[in-house]
């Protein structure tokens, strides 16, 4: 070969038996010979072998609806085919793991891809004074058995609830576990804090129970209507302009 470099040997595909198999740490490979994977809508960068998309949109009619009044939830395509599919998201960092029939609550704009066995919803989360003063707090749902990615600003931290109370910026939080609760405590910072433009930390989400809690370190940018940059809805959908 005329052309020489050690980024043949550095940067060459790597093997794995896991369906979801990381390339490195902001590049997801996917074996399709396992069945069907859901994928972020234009997350597809390569794949070698016969690999096929279809748009689904928002899921159908119904979680089409719910993503209008919330402005939570993701746009995917079905991915079909044998061979072997990369993905990824603006070159975030990629956290993989396995769901055994169970359900965790994620930030839409986090979500990369997921295994065809598994369902998705976008569900309420909160609610209260709190939740009423925040416009309400919509979430989207991963449930049943398969691999998940998400996608992370960094890499992230994971803290188990079940200690002292846990509280993180809205739009920092990833994604938690089923077993944890989550309430919406306020913080004015008092009136001088208000006076002075207050602190950007108004809101913040809390977690107890027993679980896991993954926080990033940055913040999703929320633009106009709720939406969170990269796609999908913020946790909070856009409060205050936060």
């Amino acid at each position: 070969m005329p052309i020489h470099g050690s980024m043949f040997q550095d940067y060459q595909e790597t093997t794995g038996q896991d369906p979801f198999t990381l390339q490195n740490k902001k590049l997801l490979k996917i074996y399709m010979q396992y069945g069907p994977v859901n994928c972020r809508t234009g997350s597809m960068v390569a794949y070698q072998g016969d690999v096929r998309f279809e748009n689904t949109g928002s899921g159908g009619l119904n979680k089409m609806l719910k993503k209008a009044v919330t402005g939570e939830g993701v746009n995917v395509m079905q991915c079909t085919g044998t061979g072997e599919l990369f993905v990824a998201d603006m070159a975030s960092e990629i956290q993989v793991f396995y769901l055994e029939n169970d359900t965790i609550s994620c930030n839409g704009a986090s979500v990369l891809a997921f295994s065809g066995s598994i369902e998705w919803d976008i569900q309420r989360i909160g609610g209260g004074m709190a939740g009423a003063m925040a416009g309400g707090l919509y979430n989207v749902t991963l449930r049943g058995t398969g691999y998940v990615a998400l996608t992370t600003k960094g890499e992230p931290v994971v803290l188990d609830v079940s200690g002292p109370p846990t509280f993180a910026d809205p739009n920092a939080v990833v994604f938690w576990t089923s077993g944890v609760q989550m309430s919406v405590k306020t913080d004015t910072g008092g009136l001088k804090s208000m006076v002075r433009g207050g602190t950007g930390e108004m809101f913040q989400m809390g977690f107890s129970g027993q679980g896991y809690v993954m926080v990033q370190p940055a913040e999703n940018v929320v633009t106009t209507g709720g939406q969170s940059a990269g796609g999908g809805g913020g946790l909070l959908g856009g409060i205050m302009g936060q």
